[in-house]
């Protein structure tokens, strides 16, 4: 295996790769942003403490990326990165205390390789993606409280489970986890005052969001529940589990054939007073466990990108049951089947994306917001202040021109926040827009555009 003392100089190198390669791919395959990320765009651009889908994080994360970067598309991809590093650092990390071998340690990241969570799917920053690094980071600072029983470690545990949930609900799955370990370690000497130092800096964290959630029926809460399919039959709590079971399964092929060729022998080594593997299991395998109940209990689908951030720590507690049996001598063909999975998930990006032009990454976003600005400019003096409409359409105007004009998807409720000077544009259904506008119409189909300012 490697020296001990370039472990640390070859991680860093496959985290630039890692960074680089991701970056590069989609800002060379993609004419515009995916969906995801212009949403959020378009939600930033009118930031508050929640939306009608998601916390805020995710929002306000980009929202301070376009004010650096502005309207350019490779810095997205790069904030996406940014956040696979850190998580892919906060499990190196942990990894090292586990182990106290920094071989095992990077072992546990390059296996993370083999699951497309961690690079197919990355280059759409999303509230999945924006989970990573505070999952990663939530782990790690419940190892140190239980290991060091540091005030400071506690504090830091409240902050990122805070950043968490803004970033999804479902980070909740985690937090029952981490609540099960500290209730298994009550017998540990932790001093009993910490147990209330991170809860509190949580819940002070979330509270401006829940205050909206409250104000705003919570429509985020009804989204979710939408989203899993609506009222189940009978038959549902025992399908949409198996569904849900079999995509995992497929999913998890790569790492697992990678493992294979890590373990010498299939002998795991389970021992339930482990404090290390109960560790492990309930931040890994309890969380998934959850939302499998949770399928059964409700009868509701579980979409499979709703697990990105769930398998953080598969190569950590995988390479943990087997640690004994891993030959770390001789990994040539570990190595291989990492660097061809490496080079795979992008290849197969770049194949997607130039054999298909018909994908929401194919549109001419750019193009038509001059095409719009060009229109504006011959009919109004006034700068282009709210775009109205859906996320997609309008979310690609406010993203694209140069004003960078709020998006909101209606203004019934909020015309009295809006000066005469400025200059509003509706993009909708083009049949509706004609009859009812009252200023400069247009159509780029399949939209039309209505365009309200002054002359």
């Amino acid at each position: 295996m490697l020296k001990k003392k370039n472990i640390s100089n070859i991680f860093l190198i496959f985290l630039l790769s890692h960074l680089v390669v991701w970056t590069l791919v989609p800002t060379i395959s993609n004419l515009n942003l995916p969906l995801d990320i212009i949403e959020a765009l378009a939600w930033g651009s009118n930031l508050d403490w929640g939306f009608n889908k998601h916390p805020p994080l995710s929002a306000f994360v980009l929202e301070v990326f376009y004010q650096i970067f502005g309207s350019q598309d490779w810095a997205y991809y790069f904030l996406s990165q940014i956040f696979v590093i850190i998580a892919f650092i906060a499990v190196y990390k942990f990894s090292e205390e586990i182990f106290n071998d920094k071989n095992l340690a990077f072992l546990s990241v390059l296996l993370l390789e083999g699951i497309y969570f961690y690079n197919f799917t990355t280059p759409e920053f999303n509230v999945n993606v924006a989970q990573l690094p505070f999952w990663a980071l939530t782990v790690y600072y419940t190892w140190r409280c239980i290991k060091y029983d540091k005030v400071t470690d506690y504090v830091f545990l409240g902050l990122f489970a805070g950043l968490g949930i803004l970033s999804k609900y479902l980070f909740i799955y985690l937090i029952i986890g981490v609540k099960i370990i500290f209730f298994y370690f009550l017998k540990k000497k932790i001093k009993f005052s910490h147990y209330f130092i991170a809860g509190p800096i949580t819940l002070l964290i979330i509270l401006p969001h829940l205050i909206w959630l409250t104000e705003n029926d919570y429509i985020t809460i009804t989204y979710g529940l939408h989203r899993t399919g609506g009222e189940a039959s009978f038959i549902d709590h025992l399908i949409y589990p198996l569904i849900f079971l079999v995509k995992q399964i497929g999913l998890l092929t790569p790492f697992f054939l990678m493992s294979f060729l890590l373990i010498k022998k299939l002998k795991p080594k389970i021992n339930l007073k482990d404090e290390k593997l109960v560790f492990l299991l309930l931040t890994t395998i309890a969380p998934i466990f959850f939302m499998l109940l949770t399928s059964m209990i409700m009868g509701v689908k579980i979409r499979t990108m709703w697990m990105t951030p769930f398998y953080l720590f598969f190569g950590v507690l995988l390479i943990y049951i087997f640690q004994k049996n891993i030959v770390i001598n001789n990994l040539k063909r570990f190595f291989l089947l990492f660097t061809f999975l490496f080079l795979l998930y992008p290849l197969s990006y770049l194949s997607v994306s130039f054999a298909n032009d018909s994908k929401r990454t194919d549109y001419p976003g750019k193009e038509i917001a001059r095409l719009v600005q060009n229109k504006w400019d011959e009919n109004f003096v006034n700068e282009i202040k709210i775009v109205v409409g859906d996320e997609w359409y309008a979310g690609n105007l406010s993203y694209h021109l140069i004003s960078r004009p709020l998006w909101t998807n209606e203004l019934k409720n909020k015309i009295s926040q809006v000066n005469s000077s400025d200059g509003v544009i509706y993009t909708g259904n083009p049949e509706i827009l004609k009859k009812i506008c009252p200023g400069v119409y247009g159509t780029i189909k399949p939209v039309g555009y209505c365009m309200i300012g002054q002359k």
